[in-house]
């Protein structure tokens, strides 16, 4: 066993270089200084203490840099996963009570066994069903769920926790004769500093500069008396080492939710850890692997009451930007919040939850993807379609559902194309041995006594019916009625059992009525298959083909030395736009 490749730290630790701790000390650091903040707003999502936000930004980014493949991926708490947590833990608990902050703990453990399992039995293709434009339409109605959610801290009013945009958004407006101005007027500026300071450095953290800035206002300005609600007092010192607690019920309750927070967030993490890869070529993301160090990470937080976290998108970029080169600037990142716990809590006393606030809306809006929904309309409308359908479930439904919703359109589409799928009808390119769709080449030459078809999709049970009553109508169309049919299976990689016996059964069939069956271009995974099953012996091996061309020439009755003569003098030269 090659201990590398179970704990990719000892792959560039023993190795490691002073240049490279300069670029991780700065990542690091900046990482680090970006995330107290963070922490401490995405903990509010969560329903949590915005303590909890940096309890989660210790253990779980240390594990990570130990098991974890990817040498820029920043873990700790996200709005995604925060928002997930609120929303399923919320259904058993009092937002933000013991009880709440227990199963909160309890999930972050649930979340780490689930994706560890799948790591080590390389089960990672099953976040395959999630979808690019469901993520994309769950992640949209997601964020504005967050954004809003935060209404009630950038106005200064009592607004009910609610999962649905539609009732915060009445609660809002029922308010606004109560809104608190100067709590509004920090939360506006909050939002205006981090923006600008966003467009003028791609280093310095808007977040904690609007920190900063929100604590002075307050503090030289009173304004805490004034009605703008603060932090309050925070506690210091590193969280304490406890077993998560275990509730057989509420395991029960939680595990849609876990297994929910384990793909949701595998899918984030491993969609920017593969996106910032691709500019260091001195190391490979490997998915398993991934699943393995984010397991790890949630487990050994659970252990130091952290809430499940992930690989967060911003904080990455600004790792990869800064000079992040190994997974030390993870461990630096955690020292520095360590250090922050242990003698800087004082300093965030008064800290305004509308400036939290500013952070969390700047963050989540920023996932709103509508130019993919506008690319998606003019592509390919039914993959819009399954991204509208997602957004408006997630609205509509609520987020467990939402996600829910889009997995079985991620399935339903699957099956759906594989049922039904593309089937072209073949004819020769003029000049050449090789043929092409006849829809989409005018100019091809198609042989009126023989039909060419070819299936663009393994064969197999749920599509036999389909590509039988397609075969029946085209020999029926054609006049006259074709004395053969020859199957083009070069796109086909899989044959089962079904598709076997339907085969056999075709060539019969249509061999009473005077039609011969050829196959050309099997590949060897499906050749293989038809030679155990004994349906190649029994079909006759003179039926198989390994090109149109060759299968036409035997109908022609040409030798395999004209055909060779014929491929040698011919063009091979077919139009590009295949």
């Amino acid at each position: 066993m090659n201990i590398k490749s179970w704990i990719p730290i000892f792959s560039w630790l023993p190795t490691y270089r002073r240049d490279q701790l300069r670029g991780d000390m700065s990542a690091g650091l900046t990482v680090g200084v970006m995330l107290i903040p963070q922490g401490m707003a995405y903990a509010m999502i969560a329903g949590m203490p915005p303590i909890y936000g940096l309890y989660a930004s210790i253990v779980p980014l240390i594990l990570y840099a130990i098991f974890g493949t990817s040498r820029q991926l920043a873990v700790g708490p996200v709005a995604m996963v925060s928002l997930l947590v609120a929303a399923g833990v919320g259904q058993l608990a009092e937002t933000g009570s013991d009880d709440f902050i227990a199963l909160a703990i309890m999930l972050a453990f649930m979340v780490g066994l689930i994706q560890l399992g799948l790591g080590v039995f390389r089960l990672g293709f099953l976040v395959n069903f999630l979808s690019h434009p469901v993520i994309s339409g769950f992640t949209s109605a997601a964020a504005l769920i967050i954004g809003l959610s935060q209404l009630k801290h950038l106005l200064g009013v009592d607004i009910p926790r609610s999962n649905y945009i539609h009732e915060i958004l009445i609660q809002a407006a029922g308010k606004l004769g109560a809104v608190s101005v100067p709590t509004l007027l920090i939360g506006l500026g909050g939002i205006a500093t981090i923006l600008l300071v966003k467009r003028s450095s791609k280093i310095i953290p808007g977040p904690l500069v609007a920190v900063v800035l929100g604590i002075l206002v307050v503090w030289l300005g009173g304004l805490q008396d004034m009605g703008v609600k603060i932090v309050g007092e925070v506690p210091s010192g590193l969280p304490a080492f406890q077993l998560p607690a275990f509730d057989l019920q509420a395991l029960g309750d939680l595990f849609p939710i876990a297994l929910t927070i384990s793909l949701v967030g595998f899918m984030e993490s491993i969609a920017v850890a593969k996106a910032v890869q691709t500019r260091h070529k001195d190391y490979e993301v490997v998915a398993n692997q991934e699943l393995i160090g984010l397991g790890a990470a949630n487990i050994g937080g659970a252990f130091f009451q952290a809430f499940p976290t992930t690989g967060g998108f911003s904080r990455t970029a600004v790792n990869d930007q800064a000079g992040a080169k190994t997974g030390m600037a993870s461990i630096i990142s955690a020292v520095l919040i360590a250090i922050t716990l242990l003698f800087l809590t004082p300093l965030f006393y008064f800290l305004p939850k509308a400036t939290l606030a500013s952070v969390i809306m700047v963050a989540v809006f920023g996932l709103i993807d509508w130019k993919e929904a506008v690319h998606l309309w003019k592509a390919k409308r039914d993959d819009f379609f399954m991204l509208l359908a997602t957004f408006v479930a997630t609205l509509g439904l609520g987020i467990e559902e939402g996600i829910l919703v889009g997995v079985a359109l991620s399935i339903a589409m699957v099956i759906y194309r594989s049922s039904y799928p593309h089937i072209a009808v073949l004819g020769r390119v003029p000049g050449t041995t090789q043929y092409r769709n006849i829809e989409r080449f005018p100019e091809v030459e198609q042989d009126k006594e023989v039909l060419i078809v070819r299936l663009d999709a393994q064969f197999y049970f749920a599509n036999i019916q389909f590509l039988k009553d397609r075969l029946d109508r085209l020999i029926r169309e054609q006049v006259p009625p074709p004395k053969a049919l020859i199957l083009d299976a070069a796109a086909i990689n899989a044959i089962d059992s079904s598709a076997m016996h339907a085969l056999e059964d075709w060539i019969k069939e249509y061999g009473s009525q005077k039609i011969d069956v050829l196959l050309s271009g099997v590949k060897g995974p499906v050749r293989d298959t038809l030679k155990r099953s004994g349906l190649m012996d029994r079909l006759g091996k003179e039926r198989f083909f390994l090109r149109v061309h060759d299968a036409m020439g035997y109908l022609k009755g040409a030798s395999e030395a004209q055909l060779h003569t014929e491929v040698a003098t011919q063009s091979n030269v077919v139009p590009t736009h295949v």
